[in-house]
């Protein structure tokens, strides 16, 4: 018997015998329809004489539809919505034919119903009901033998709406998934009390309570739009009670427009890091980039990239992307032929550093607007290598710079970063470096030269958590160099919208500051991310301090301490106060320092930059030294 009952599930029964069981219950349904009809007395004799005749239509019809209509062809213990959809069609539209044809009877043959009514009625309903929930039955039986209640982990869901809804579907409807929905949680008050598909939906007061009560491995969050912050204090309640949040993608990206479980994924630190949408003056905006050539270097890069895939939204005319490094441009052309084909664009092989080039695409292109992001920006490699720095941040910089001023550019923006600012380390000053010659020479130039300061970016190049990512894939430790060190973070998405919206407002000669938020704790964001992962620390994976890098700060700033700012109409986005300086001046010292590059001389090189930028004090680095003569 055993053997029997794990053949019926290992094995599907053969079609045709889906069609004989749904056939069977039909006939039972219309036994039952005539039992009722007649209060379970005798049949009439009328009607009695008939009986025949009735199966045979009733139920040739009902074998016929079901033979059209496909039903049996589906996998019984896998029975959806689409087919309960289906079986009540068939059975309505077989009935309303029975119907028809008991009118045609009326009227032409025997002059009298070969049917009551009544029983066609109460046939259709009975047969609706015993196929529903015979398939339901056989469903529910299957994913109970392979899944016992014992058996399966707790979950909760986080949302009591559509997506809600169709996340309990998915995971009830996947054999291979061992979860039992225990609670649904949701912000609408209206709803808490409620029971939902037979599951009780609960206050947000109450999460603590049924993750307590209940055991609960996963919380799985099915909000379409939910804000940055109330997804942070779900992670946090969770976190702290060792269970694993999950997030149920955006509908656009559902595959063929279902969810399935393959696509929720565990939450992970970039949901936790994001703030509020960002609204951006798209009418002023639209006005700077609308039919425009635009001209954008390090366009392989994480920001690069994001301004080029950001201007696309405001159709200009052309854009030209930028960059020395081959394999990432080349991956940036095949998107843009995939995504962006009605969009003119040009991927050009370039060296910002290289003169003669540079002039060649300016004089070639003539591009109305230029996005300079090309850039080094490792610390502890620029501060390995202070002459690369030179190279690339400066003349690289002063190169487009100049050019664009030659050109007659209308605007030209400058990303930078925060670690311009009281620079501790080489490519942070040579980065103000840049900020200063930028904004002198726009003093005297039509060209409005516009600067961008902000911090760290999410899931960039060489960042913070793609190098935790690694080291947590890995088995750890997870490095950090300093137990105190804090930085700030922005979105790839976020930071270029602000360079685009600060581009369309300034007026030039501004440098344009981000708010970045609260700085971060490096430990605690390591941390958080262990538990995302579902590890625990000490015991999974270790975090060990290795000691700042050289020229590393512990905390970044944004203005310097003799700078302060004023704010414009995005209360994203503050005007940085700083010192000007005298073009003549700056280009002299400049100039000395981009041939100073010849000499090889870490020495000299970062002495000649310490001497343009006072500010700037190394730290943790072989050049301190130098600050001890000053």
């Amino acid at each position: 018997m055993y053997r029997l009952f794990k053949l019926f599930w290992t094995y599907n029964l053969p079609r045709w015998s889906i069609l004989v069981i749904d056939t069977g219950i039909c006939a039972f349904a219309l036994t039952i329809a005539f039992l009722l009809r007649f209060n379970f007395d005798a049949i009439p004799i009328a009607d009695a004489k008939n009986l025949p005749y009735d199966y045979a239509i009733v139920l040739g019809v009902r074998f016929i539809s079901f033979f059209i209509s496909k039903t049996y062809k589906g996998v019984v213990r896998y029975t959806s919505s689409r087919d309960t959809v289906r079986i009540f069609l068939v059975i309505v539209g077989g009935s309303g034919l029975v119907f028809l044809l008991n009118v045609v009877a009326l009227k032409f043959i025997y002059n009298f119903y070969f049917i009551p009514n009544s029983v066609i009625i109460i046939d259709a309903l009975v047969s609706l009901f015993l196929l529903i929930s015979s398939r339901l039955a056989i469903k529910a039986i299957y994913f109970e033998t392979k899944n016992p209640t014992k058996e399966k982990m707790n979950v909760i869901i986080y949302g009591a709406g559509e997506a809600g809804i169709i996340t309990k579907r998915t995971l009830d409807r996947d054999a291979a998934i061992k979860y039992k929905v225990v609670g649904f949680i949701d912000d609408n008050e209206k709803k808490w009390d409620r029971s939902l598909e037979g599951i009780f939906i609960y206050s947000p007061t109450k999460l603590q309570q049924l993750i307590s009560d209940n055991e609960i491995e996963f919380v799985i969050i099915s909000v379409q739009n939910i804000s940055p912050k109330k997804k942070n204090e779900i992670a946090d309640v969770c976190l702290t009670n060792n269970v694993r949040v999950l997030n149920v993608p955006p509908v656009t990206k559902w595959i063929n427009g279902e969810l399935s479980f393959n696509q929720i994924k565990s939450i992970n630190i970039e949901d936790l890091l994001q703030r509020d949408a960002i609204k951006l003056d798209n009418a002023t905006i639209n006005a700077q980039l609308n039919a425009k050539t635009i001209l954008i270097t390090g366009a392989a890069g994480s920001i690069g990239s994001e301004l080029a895939r950001q201007c696309v939204k405001f159709n200009p005319e052309k854009i030209f992307l930028l960059d020395q490094a081959e394999s990432p441009l080349h991956d940036l052309e095949l998107e843009f032929n995939d995504k962006y084909k009605h969009i003119q664009f040009e991927v050009v092989m370039a060296d910002v550093r290289n003169t003669e080039r540079m002039k060649n695409v300016f004089n070639t292109f003539k591009p109305q607007l230029v996005f300079h992001a090309a850039a080094y920006k490792h610390v502890p490699m620029m501060e390995n290598n202070p002459s690369e720095s030179i190279l690339t941040n400066i003349l690289g910089t002063k190169n487009m710079a100049d050019l664009a001023h030659q050109f007659a550019v209308e605007r030209f923006v400058f990303v930078s970063t925060d670690k311009a600012v009281n620079p501790t380390n080489v490519m942070g000053a040579s980065k103000r470096i840049a900020e200063i010659y930028i904004q002198s020479l726009g003093k005297q130039s039509p060209t409005k030269f516009i600067t961008t300061r902000f911090g760290n970016v999410l899931g960039s190049n060489g960042s913070v958590i793609p190098r935790f990512k690694k080291q947590i894939e890995e088995g750890g430790p997870i490095t950090i160099t300093h137990p105190d060190i804090t930085r700030y973070f922005m979105t790839i998405p976020e930071a270029s919208q602000l360079v685009i919206e600060a581009a369309s407002m300034g007026k030039g000669g501004e440098i344009f500051v981000f708010n970045m938020g609260n700085s971060v704790k490096i430990v605690d964001l390591a941390r958080k991310m262990i538990l995302l992962s579902g590890l625990k620390e000490g015991k999974d994976i270790n975090i060990i301090f290795t000691g700042l890098r050289p020229g590393e700060k512990l905390f970044e700033e944004l203005l310097a301490d003799t700078e302060n700012s004023l704010p414009t109409h995005h209360p994203q986005i503050l005007i940085g106060k700083v010192r000007e300086y005298n073009y003549n001046d700056v280009k002299h010292i400049i100039d000395e320092l981009i041939v100073s590059f010849n000499t090889q001389n870490n020495q000299v090189i970062v002495q000649r930059m310490k001497e343009l930028v006072p500010e700037f004090k190394s730290n943790n680095s072989v050049f301190e030294k130098l600050d001890e003569h000053k």
